[in-house]
């Protein structure tokens, strides 16, 4: 799966790096774009086919600093993907990195990872 994807974080978006080769993603930073769908639709679409592959391994660093609602329903949806494909062998490792003084961030990872099932959910508090 050779795909690389880097974009730059914006006032409104986030940092966002994919090796599709290594099976990695990373978002960081801010993520309250007017178009979240539209900001996202590249990296849901790899990681679609992505998770339709033979992989055996995906690592997933989210390490968001804000999100608006909207991008708050799109990453529980990335990782509700990611957890049904988190079988079989299938090693998904998702790493929520945030500071200790971000409880709204660390709220929403916590609820995110009550909901998940099959894959490896790391709670990273610096």
């Amino acid at each position: 799966m050779a795909f690389i994807l880097e974009r730059q974080r914006t006032g409104s978006t986030p940092y966002v790096f994919i090796d599709g080769d290594k099976g990695y993603i990373k978002l960081e930073g801010e993520s309250f774009h007017e178009n979240v769908v539209e900001f996202f639709k590249d990296i849901n679409a790899w990681l679609d086919s992505f998770l339709a592959s033979e992989f055996t391994e995906l690592t997933f660093d989210c390490a968001m600093e804000y999100f608006n609602s909207s991008t708050a329903k799109l990453l529980f949806n990335m990782l509700l993907n990611m957890d049904d494909y988190a079988i079989d062998g299938k090693k998904v490792v998702v790493n929520w990195i945030t500071t200790v003084d971000n409880d709204i961030i660390i709220e929403c990872g916590e609820d995110f990872e009550e909901e998940l099932n099959n894959l490896e959910f790391n709670m990273i508090i610096q």
